[in-house]
């Protein structure tokens, strides 16, 4: 055995002696409550975590992890694709784009995977290749603002570069969404009956905690912030767990290492210099008061939506899908009729068999076999 398959060998096994008794400890809680209990993951990555450890096979019968609208590709409504689409059949427009959002079919059918030879159609590793994108592209540059939190003070700091640097042919398409909004949303569905949430730590790295004690309030609903590690993971399934067999209803920080309870100050600045939160449209959850961030009016001249006339955004949902459940926690995405028949990720049908962070993508890949 070499060296570093020894090394990765003794990793794992410490990894099992730490595990074994937060799993111990789950167990015992889940008989206590003897009831069925239903913990959200709100974050995609968390769902690829638990699907590639396979945590859930680990986890006591009555103990269900269930996905919800944690991947941003994934909640997009399909009408901006269609839109998207549009933008490349103005003459000399160039669309720049992560690679995520490439496959997603619009309300059409089409993605922009059909133009990825027009030459005209930039895929990016990073918000930061904008500015020089744009100085050596000519004609306008619009790029699709897809993403969370995380993801938004990035591109809000690449945008304020390129508007003081003098660049006036960059664009910003924005459909970012914020992710407290749309946890008030899923607790007013009378259809997501959720005992607790798992909170995303990279958004959590940005916002900390305060934006979720709603969360505490009467009637309210344990929350955790949590990481992305199966130790992680448990630490955070534990925590909720702890809350519900005590009666407590707070929002703890189980990734203490990472995410402070201010959060990201500096970041939060650099996204609200250039953004303002507006109303927004979530595929499966509708429109939520105050769940988008759109530009502020001192910048609407970046505006792609104003300076090209795109419609208001639409949402559609493909036959037989069933990604708009998926993502309210109401459907597993093997449950799906569509799932691993007409619709893999080689031939996906709905957004959560596209994205590397869906909950459809992650089921086929993983599935829920144990490590």
């Amino acid at each position: 055995m070499s060296p570093e398959a020894a090394r990765a060998n003794a990793a794992r096994a410490d990894a099992r002696r730490q595990a074994a008794p937060l799993l111990e400890e789950i167990r015992k809680l889940c008989d206590a409550l003897g009831r069925e209990v239903r913990l959200m993951e709100v974050c995609g990555t968390h769902t690829v975590s638990i699907r590639r450890a396979g945590l859930r096979s680990l986890l006591p019968a009555n103990l269900h992890l269930i996905s919800g609208p944690g991947c941003p590709v994934c909640v997009t409504p399909a009408g901006y694709i269609d839109a998207a689409l549009s933008l490349l059949d103005q003459p000399g427009l160039h669309l720049a784009t992560f690679g995520d959002m490439v496959k997603v079919p619009g309300a059409s059918g089409r993605s922009l995977v059909g133009r990825l030879g027009s030459g005209r159609l930039r895929i990016l590793y990073s918000p930061a290749e904008l500015p020089e994108l744009a100085r050596r592209t000519e004609g306008p540059v619009v790029f699709l603002g897809v993403g969370f939190e995380t993801t938004t003070p990035t591109v809000a700091a690449a945008f304020l570069q390129a508007a003081r640097s003098g660049i006036r042919n960059l664009f910003l398409y924005p459909a970012f969404k914020t992710v407290p909004p749309a946890l008030r949303a899923l607790l007013a569905s009378p259809a997501c009956a959720v005992d607790a949430f798992l909170l995303p730590g990279h958004v959590s790295a940005i916002l900390g905690l305060e934006p979720y004690r709603f969360l505490e309030g009467p009637g309210g609903t344990p929350g955790a912030v949590t990481g992305f590690e199966p130790l992680d993971l448990l630490a955070g399934i534990l925590s909720v767990l702890r809350q519900l067999a005590a009666g407590r209803r707070q929002v703890d920080n189980a990734y203490p290492r990472v995410v402070r309870p201010d959060g990201n100050p500096k970041a939060r600045q650099v996204m609200e210099e250039l953004l303002e939160p507006a109303d927004a449209l979530w595929r499966g959850l509708g429109e939520i008061p105050a769940s988008g961030m759109v530009l502020r009016q001192e910048y609407r001249f970046l505006d792609a939506e104003e300076r090209f006339g795109l419609p208001p955004l639409w949402n559609a949902e493909p036959p037989g899908c069933g990604c708009a459940r998926v993502l309210q926690g109401i459907l597993e995405p093997e449950r799906c009729p569509l799932f691993g028949r007409g619709c893999t990720p080689e031939a996906p049908v709905g957004p959560c068999m596209v994205s590397t962070e869906g909950s459809c993508a992650a089921a086929y890949r993983y599935g829920g076999a144990a490590p």
